[in-house]
């Protein structure tokens, strides 16, 4: 951090006297007057600072591309067309072609859209994109892809909208699955769009009843939805009067509706941790109209009170693409095993141990294998580095992270990521493993682990697992007597290792020190003055914050973690009146960003304490037992 003291004053002095001394202004310069123009919808500026830029700058194009993006506002075909024939391949033009599809769909100007949607790679669609590809492919005849996955409860982008209501125009849907669909919407508060949706397709959705539930009559099927809707709202607040309210005018309903509700209900309730009361709410909902999220749920509720043989049963129960994720063929192996049937536990833990995260992880152990975080045998050679530096993504992917680093524009990195995501299309694993050290010599770690992740036959875990700033964090690890390997895995975890990282909710640095939490712990080790993305002042007030968390959590690692993500009340109230198995715990924790974070943590810490050569770099070990609240 204080490495970059220096360029960043010559940057602001540069920055400073640009007018006055226009002869020194660099193209980096230049290319930060032309991104204010752009904001400033200075398109002439804009456009004149562009062409000052030597044309062989790798961030030449920008300035046009930021062009490009304000006529697409102004539907100027004629520059989007430029600049895709000048353009032909990258990032950029992708990005670009991608919105300009959307905005031809909304024009319905399919002649143009055909054209320009072939030219459109699969990784380069959006959702709303695709929804406008599979527009076109009904207009031509075909039939559209699987819309049950617009059954999951959440608002779709206009294009998608316009697909449901072109596939029930023509037969693709029934009335059934749009009364779905709206009952969906509306039990997640999105009554916009339910009603938006009824009003496309003629659903005869009660307006007025939605508005006062109680004078709903039960003899329409509007009545019934607003009636339904009123109890699933009450849920949220009062389930036990909720589930009274579904009780009573459950004969009322139609029996698709009481299912849908007993399902919500189910759902807040497992989700509330509430697992008995769950299981018996999702026995009586109609298990077609579950998503994956209630699913999943359902499973959760069981493996919280431990019941192995319903856990077994709710997996075999799922539709196949759930039941196939890692996480559940895990967990149906954990439940054959607990069953005493370790001869159908093993095939599955065998399938689920493909891969290297934590459900990986916790299969092979199952196994009886212990983690091999060794490297690949054969690395990429100096040719392969030398290709992959030249490669015009990574060179634009790197100049941009220059201009970052440099004048202190973390925009200018989000656009470098973007670029190296997209270099690192299609590679090959030494091309991947190439394209991981260069990042790494450049310190740009989280590429670097990005590119190294991706590999699928030549690992290097010393790429996958990177210790930058090694000195300071086991000086603070070791002061504080806590896991070094664990501090890492959080780290990574966290911000993958970029200094300047600042979370949507303001968390900064390595460790994503909430201001809150850093005043507070800097003020408890008797810190008065301090910068929080100074790198060695973040890692000791981060190690301290988790010190502290531990020591309050029965020194329990699990909940420590939960408790950094989530906060220590939280992590209390997870716990169980009975000891967890750690994995239970994890598993069951409400909020999946919680629940995901913690098991990548823990995962990282294993590889990490084999890359550090600990005696007991079992994931399993270090999940241990969660004690009772």
């Amino acid at each position: 951090m204080k490495a970059l003291t220096t360029p960043i004053r010559l940057a602001g002095l540069t920055l400073a006297l640009g007018a006055a001394l226009p002869a020194l202004a660099g193209p980096d310069d230049t290319l930060l007057a032309a991104r204010d123009a752009f904001r400033a919808n200075d398109l002439a500026k804009l456009a004149s600072l562009g062409d000052k830029l030597p044309d062989n700058y790798p961030l030449k194009d920008y300035p046009e591309y930021w062009q490009t993006w304000k006529a697409l506002e102004r539907n100027d075909d004629a520059q989007v067309q430029r600049f895709l024939s000048r353009t032909p391949e990258g990032l950029m033009p992708e990005r670009i072609r991608n919105e300009w599809v959307k905005k031809l769909g909304l024009r319905e100007d399919w002649t143009a859209f055909a054209n320009e949607w072939k030219k459109l790679p699969p990784e380069g669609r959006d959702e709303e994109s695709s929804c406008y590809g599979e527009l076109l492919q009904m207009r031509q005849g075909q039939k559209p892809g699987n819309l049950d996955r617009f059954l999951e409860g959440k608002p779709a982008p206009d294009g998608c909208n316009r697909l449901i209501d072109m596939a029930y125009a023509r037969g693709a849907l029934s009335q059934d699955w749009l009364w779905r669909r709206a009952r969906l919407l509306l039990a997640g508060n999105y009554l916009t769009q339910a009603r938006q949706l009824a009003s496309d397709t003629q659903l005869p959705l009660d307006n007025a009843a939605l508005n006062k539930p109680s004078l709903a009559s039960p003899d329409t099927p509007g009545g019934q939805e607003a009636i339904l809707y009123d109890a699933v709202r009450k849920g949220k607040t009062d389930l036990n009067g909720a589930a009274a309210m579904l009780s009573r005018v459950e004969s009322q309903l139609t029996p698709d509706r009481a299912g849908f509700g007993w399902g919500q209900l189910a759902l807040l309730s497992a989700r509330k941790q509430q697992a008995g009361q769950a299981l018996q709410w999702f026995e009586k909902a109609d298990p077609r109209q579950l998503t994956t999220d209630q699913w999943e749920w359902w499973a959760r509720s069981a493996l919280r009170l431990e019941q192995w043989s319903q856990l077994d049963g709710v997996i075999r129960r799922m539709p196949q693409d759930v039941a196939g994720k890692p996480a559940w063929r895990y967990w149906l192996a954990r439940s054959l095993k607990q069953q005493g049937k370790p001869a159908e536990a093993a095939p599955l833990f065998s399938q689920a141990s493909v891969g290297h995260n934590y459900y990986a992880l916790l299969s092979l152990e199952e196994l009886g294998n212990s983690l091999s975080a060794s490297a690949s045998k054969t690395g990429p050679s100096s040719d392969d580095v030398a290709r992959m530096k030249a490669d015009p993504a990574v060179r634009r992917s790197l100049a941009l992270l220059n201009v970052a680093e440099i004048y202190t524009k973390p925009e200018f990195r989000t656009d470098a990521q973007r670029e190296w995501r997209w270099a690192m299309r299609g590679r090959n694993d030494m091309e991947l493993l190439a394209a991981a050290e260069i990042a790494r010599k450049e310190n740009f770690y989280d590429m670097a682990i990005y590119s190294a992740e991706r590999t699928k036959e030549e690992h290097d875990f010393s790429l996958r697992y990177l210790t930058p700033y090694r000195e300071v964090t086991q000086k603070y690890a070791r002061q504080l007597d806590i896991d070094d390997a664990w501090v890492y895995g959080l780290i990574r975890q966290e911000s993958r290792f970029i200094t300047m990282a600042r979370s949507g909710v303001g968390a900064s640095g390595l460790m994503q020190l909430m201001p809150a939490t850093a005043k507070w712990a800097a003020k408890k080790i008797g810190l008065t003055h301090f910068a929080v993305n100074d790198i060695d002042t973040n890692v000791q007030l981060g190690t301290w914050y988790l010190r502290y968390v531990l020591d309050n959590l029965s020194g329990n690692q699990v909940m420590a973690t939960a408790a950094y993500n989530a906060g220590p009340g939280r992590a209390r109230n997870w716990q169980a009146d009975r000891a967890l198995d750690g994995t239970i715990y994890a598993e069951t924790i409400p909020f999946s960003e919680t629940r995901d974070y913690v098991q990548k943590v823990m995962a990282n810490a294993a590889y990490y304490s084999s890359t550090f050569g600990h005696a007991n770099i079992s994931l399993r070990n270090r999940m241990g037992m969660v004690p009772a609240r």
